[in-house]
């Protein structure tokens, strides 16, 4: 996979179940946070907005959704 250069508000998708969070893959999330170029705190919101998860994720467990190719 190529490296992909995740900044702060990205809206990413969760490559991995995590159950215990309720999260599925393909979890659509927004990076609300950047700790370093690995690390991740990432909001996952409901469709009314109310947040169901608001998590420290790797790069490895992210992919970057594009509306228009670079």
């Amino acid at each position: 996979m190529m490296s992909q250069n995740i900044k702060l508000l990205d809206t990413v998708a969760l490559l991995k179940a995590m159950p215990d969070q309720n999260l599925k893959i393909g979890q659509v999330g927004a990076v609300v946070e950047v700790f370093s170029d690995t690390d991740f705190g990432v909001e996952f919101v409901d469709k009314k907005g109310w947040t169901i998860a608001l998590l420290p994720l790797k790069r490895a467990d992210l992919l970057v959704l594009k509306y228009e190719m670079e």
